[in-house]
């Protein structure tokens, strides 16, 4: 791998020459800009305004415009002479438990290779130091033309960088957390943690990027003369409606997933993606129950079926008889279908 910068690393007296190189890559497909009508390629081009002429690399150079529009050069030599000892050192400050560093700190990542023979047993002694004591070292260094912070750890044999921002470089996060109260509840909390049960830990050497794969076939359909790949429709639902349900849902999603039985967690079948609330009315009274026959019963109806099987439960106690039991079952459950309302309570007066 070809190295980015060239120096050493400074652990107390002991110096460790190194070369920085990238520890990742970028795999994402490039776009170049074109000229709609024509396709001819777009290209910025690098123009000198006091001669209005194009010039190479080789002819620019570094500049600071000061605040009255001033410009002030600063060539390579002005840089190596910084009174600065991090210029071409990797300054360790600090050990420190991994934990303490915030994620959201970390930039991009290096791995620092020992430069010839004589770096690696100042090299191996860093390295194997790191793993013994389970921390990480806090490191000060320059690259491109500005101080940087560093967190440096064991990665395999090898000793990786991770470039950190400055702490006030993060921004703090008043005014993003939402601005209402919200109560969980306990069991919302229980499914929340059940959903992350079940879906489990995942190995990220299986994930890759869908969109990149996506994006290559629209590329070769399109290099080949023939119609892109029709995007998929997505997935139908409706607006969840109940933080509970989609919950619940949720697990049982990824059971089925996972090839799992479903149901364990509320002992009833799965619902519909789309919650919907009854009215009060419907929900304090209860909805009227449907008939064999898939048409509702009146209530009156309902409530002289309730009466009917007190009066059998009866009868069947004083006759102490099977058949008698299972011939007023019979007259019940005759009496339910095609008896009207008033008939049978008149019945049960009679009796």
């Amino acid at each position: 791998m070809r190295s980015i910068w060239n120096g050493a690393i400074s652990f107390g007296l002991v110096s460790i020459p190194i070369k920085l190189v990238n520890a990742t890559e970028s795999h994402a497909i490039s776009f170049r800009q074109i000229h709609t009508e024509d396709g001819g390629r777009i290209r910025y081009r690098k123009v000198c305004e006091l001669e209005e002429r194009e010039v190479t690399q080789a002819e620019i150079g570094k500049a600071y415009e000061d605040a009255d529009g001033s410009i002030v050069p600063i060539t390579d030599e002005d840089l190596s002479h910084l009174p600065l000892p991090t210029a071409k050192t990797i300054d360790i400050v600090a050990f420190v438990p991994a934990d303490r560093i915030d994620p959201l700190q970390m930039e991009h990542a290096y791995y620092l290779a020992a430069s010839g023979a004589p770096a690696a047993k100042p090299y191996t002694l860093l390295r194997e130091a790191l793993k013994r004591s389970r921390k990480v070292a806090i490191a000060k260094f320059a690259l491109r033309g500005r101080e940087r912070l560093g967190m440096l750890r064991v990665v395999d044999d090898v000793i990786a960088m991770h470039g950190l921002l400055w702490p006030d470089e993060i921004r703090a996060t008043q005014g993003v957390a939402p601005d209402v109260d919200v109560t969980v509840r306990d069991k919302e909390l229980d499914l929340a943690d059940a959903l992350m049960d079940t879906l489990g830990e995942v190995d990220l050497h299986d994930l890759h990027d869908e969109y990149r794969e996506a994006l290559e076939e629209v590329i070769a359909a399109k290099a080949a003369g023939e119609a892109p790949p029709e995007a998929p429709e997505p997935a139908p639902g409706g607006k969840v409606l109940d933080l509970m349900a989609a919950l619940e849902n949720s697990v049982r999603a990824a059971k089925q997933s996972r090839g799992e039985e479903v149901g364990e967690e509320t002992g009833e079948p799965a619902e519909e993606a789309e919650v919907r609330h009854l009215p009060r009315g419907k929900r304090a009274g209860g909805a009227a129950k449907k008939t064999a026959t898939g048409k509702s019963a009146p209530a009156a109806k309902k409530t002289a079926a309730k009466k009917t099987a007190a009066a059998k439960k009866s009868t069947s106690k004083a006759a102490q008889s099977s058949r008698s039991a299972k011939k007023t079952a019979s007259t019940t459950k005759s009496t339910t279908k095609k008896t009207p309302a008033k008939k049978t309570a008149s019945r049960k007066r009679t009796a």
